[in-house]
């Protein structure tokens, strides 16, 4: 009899149709998901802008266009459905990790502004000293 039952849902489950859409709670596990994801890559992020000076910028924020995509779709299949309050709050979470890190950036833009600024000055100091001057070189 149990062999019975094992076979009649095996012959239920191959007579499903493979192409109904996916239930919501799926696509919320999948938002829940690419947040966790943003999340741990804007962390990363954060904390490497402030330690690591060989930090490579230019794929982080390549990773980040790729989840941002991600969560788009992610939200788009989920449709016009309320999110769960754990997905909202982990929305909220992932806003003040975004927070600290466009802090990190700007403090960081400053300080390269900053250091720009002083080669800058110095190199119009350089130049204003008459070491590289035309009449250094003959021409008067």
């Amino acid at each position: 009899m149990v062999d019975q039952t094992q076979s009649n849902e095996a012959t239920i489950r191959a007579e499903k149709p493979t192409d109904l859409p996916v239930p919501r709670s799926v696509s919320h596990a999948g938002l829940a998901s690419i947040i966790s994801r943003i999340e741990q890559a804007v962390e990363e992020e954060t904390v490497a802008i402030r330690t690591d000076t060989s930090f490579d910028l230019k794929a982080s924020n390549a990773r980040k266009t790729r989840y941002l995509y991600e969560l788009s779709r992610a939200v788009k299949n989920a449709g016009s459905a309320q999110l769960p309050d754990e997905q909202r709050e982990a929305i909220m979470r992932l806003r003040e990790k975004l927070a600290r890190n466009e802090a990190a950036i700007l403090a960081h833009l400053s300080a390269v502004n900053e250091v720009a600024t002083l080669i800058q000055g110095a190199i119009q100091r350089a130049e204003a000293d008459g070491t590289y001057s035309a009449g250094e070189f003959g021409r008067r």
